[in-house]
């Protein structure tokens, strides 16, 4: 799980256009640079003592941890000043490229376009509206590719979109020498992962500090 976690930091960083990971003894500091994510700590080691002392580094508003661990436990550990984002999951999935584009619904367009090492895809409806989005970063000479920011707007989900955007994605790694794929997903897309041979490789936890008030 932690060389699954190091390919997953390298990609995220390249998709964010955030700074280069600094390795930790316990893990990865990525400073994010947004006014509330300004830095995050990804831990690859685990374990109560682990958690409470990167935290209790890291208490100031903008610092988020990334740990690998079920969130009953993670939680308990850290006390009331961090606040959970949605529970997550640390995904894997064997890329190979498609036999053929695949297709897209009638009534929909879809773009993709590549910067930066990182690519893009893109539904709209004919008239232009916001479907699906969706981009996955393959860091220079990785066989690793990272999917992230999957996002479907709620009218135009179970309407293959995602999986359109999913498929498009990872033909488009495997087209670039990617053998392999990682991503950081959510109970809601966990479905779609999983329809498309992804696998859960640990649970995700994902809390930022945010001190409450006396």
């Amino acid at each position: 799980m932690p060389d699954a976690v190091r390919r997953w930091v390298a990609g995220w960083v390249v998709s964010r256009g955030a700074a280069d990971p600094v390795a930790e003894p316990w893990g990865f500091t990525v400073d994010v640079g947004l006014p509330r994510h300004t830095t995050r700590h990804v831990l690859t080691a685990g374990g109560e003592s682990v958690v409470r002392k990167v935290a209790a580094s890291a208490r100031t508003p903008g610092r988020w941890l990334k740990v690998f661990e079920e969130p009953e436990k993670v939680l308990d550990w850290l006390g009331p000043d961090w606040t959970p984002d949605e529970p997550g999951f640390l995904m894997t999935a064997a890329l190979r490229r498609e036999t053929g584009p695949p297709p897209v619904p009638a009534g929909y367009r879809l773009r993709t376009w590549t910067r930066g090492g990182v690519t893009r895809a893109l539904v709209t409806t004919d008239d232009g509206a916001f479907a699906t989005r969706g981009q996955i970063a393959l860091p220079g000479g990785a066989g690793t590719a990272v999917v992230d920011q999957i996002e479907t707007a709620t009218e135009h989900r179970r309407k293959g979109l995602g999986s359109l955007v999913m498929r498009t994605l990872q033909d488009a790694a495997a087209a670039q020498g990617a053998c392999t794929a990682v991503l950081g997903g959510t109970p809601d897309g966990r479905a779609l992962y999983e329809s498309l041979g992804w696998r859960v490789t640990a649970p995700l936890v994902s809390v930022f500090y945010d001190p409450k008030s006396p």
